[in-house]
């Protein structure tokens, strides 16, 4: 299944790209443009490159223990190690009939219909061969994207993964939120949703632009960001009537039986941990806390294992 693309007369969209450069200088129009696929660009000579995809998943609900892949969506693309993209290859994407009938309230979400995916077969030996080749996995929500696919295909449990939802500061670049939508929308874009497909392309699309504070392409940000270990601190045994002051400060509740604790967990940057500690001592445990404290990379960094 290929991703939608207008084809329109060169001269045509001149005199529509013309009304839109003027709408938007007039300062009282707002033009969003339509993700479409991009050029490639050679690499300079001797510029290393890396091929990378980014993911994305259509469930039949949010726990991977039990629910399933109705759609699964892969794009390949060629990066440079500070960031740059290159070139973008042609899509992967396929459609999976559930044991059971798809929810009304993901159709209403997808647009998947149990129609649609009737007699539909997803192949593990074509999903592992597609991603074999890719240093890097994005996904624009690696914490929920990654647990179903590891599930589907151990392939993926030995790739790094990069999550552009969380591992970009988008508040510091401008942003009020971090929704793909949203964020095309404030680039000056639109894309068909809510299919994998869509929104792999959207989500490409995005991390090659410029951030709009540091002018640096979003991809360079995850990329750093994904190099640096991070730390999983759990709150263990943390007293019930303090759970607001550790929602409000980022922690979250792991109730899954899922072999980690349950209990308060965030993950930090290692300039953070003695910050988190005192915190811990003063406002929560009144003692110096013992809290158990994982090491993560991102090999390991939205896996169920982690």
């Amino acid at each position: 299944m290929q991703p939608e693309t207008l084809t329109r007369d060169p001269a045509d969209a001149a005199r529509l790209e013309a009304m839109a450069e003027q709408l938007a200088a007039s300062g009282d129009y707002r033009v969003l443009r339509r993700i479409s696929p991009r050029a490639p660009v050679t690499p300079p000579e001797g510029v290393p490159v890396r091929q990378g995809i980014v993911l994305d998943l259509e469930t039949t609900g949010l726990d991977p223990a039990q629910d399933e892949i109705i759609e699964f969506a892969m794009l390949p693309f060629t990066y440079g190690l500070d960031g740059t993209l290159y070139s973008v290859g042609e899509p992967f994407n396929r459609l999976r009939q559930p044991s059971k009938p798809i929810p009304p309230a993901i159709t209403r979400l997808t647009g998947l219909t149990d129609a649609m995916v009737a007699g539909q077969v997803l192949d593990p030996a074509e999903v592992r061969r597609f991603a074999e080749p890719a240093a890097l996995v994005i996904a624009h929500n690696a914490g929920f994207d990654r647990r179903f696919a590891e599930r589907f295909s151990d392939i993926f449990a030995i790739k790094p993964w990069a999550c552009s939802l969380t591992q970009v500061d988008w508040k510091a670049e401008g942003f009020e939120g971090s929704k793909l939508g949203y964020l095309a929308m404030k680039l000056g874009l639109f894309f068909e949703g809510h299919r994998a497909h869509h929104d792999c392309q959207a989500t490409l699309e995005i991390l090659a632009r410029p951030l709009p504070a540091s002018g640096i392409p979003a991809l360079a940000r995850l990329l750093e960001t994904a190099r640096r270990p991070s730390f999983r601190l759990w709150a263990e045994g943390a007293p019930f009537e303090v759970k607001d002051r550790l929602k409000a400060r980022g922690y979250r509740w792991n109730g899954d039986n899922n072999g980690q604790p349950r209990a308060w967990w965030i993950d930090l940057d290692e300039t953070a941990l003695e910050a988190e500690q005192a915190f811990l001592e003063a406002e929560v445990y009144g003692q110096t806390p013992r809290v158990p404290v994982k090491r993560l990379t991102a090999l390991d960094r939205f896996s169920e294992r982690g």
